[in-house]
C-alpha cells in the first residue's frame, strides 16, 4: 500500500488516501493529522463533516481495524 497525499489549503491540512482506494468505489476516505488530532473524511466530499480522534481514539481504531483484516 501507498500513501497519496494531497493538501487542503483552506484548513492547512495534508490529506492522504490510500493506493487502495479507487475512484470508482463508493468507500474512499483520506486521512489528516495535526499535533493533537487526526482527521477522517470521505474523499468525495472534501468539503463535508469531518471526523476528528484523539491520539488514543486513532490508536484504538486502529488496533481495531487490524484485527478485523
Amino acid at each position: 500500500m501507498t500513501i497519496r497525499p494531497s493538501t487542503d489549503s483552506a484548513a492547512g491540512l495534508k490529506w492522504s488516501k490510500s493506493s487502495y482506494s479507487s475512484t470508482d468505489g463508493p468507500e474512499c476516505v483520506e486521512v489528516a493529522a495535526s499535533p493533537r488530532t487526526v482527521y477522517v473524511r470521505d474523499s468525495k466530499n472534501k468539503q463535508g463533516s469531518r471526523l476528528g480522534f484523539g491520539p488514543q481514539g486513532w490508536a484504538a481504531f486502529v488496533a481495531y481495524a487490524r484485527e478485523a483484516d
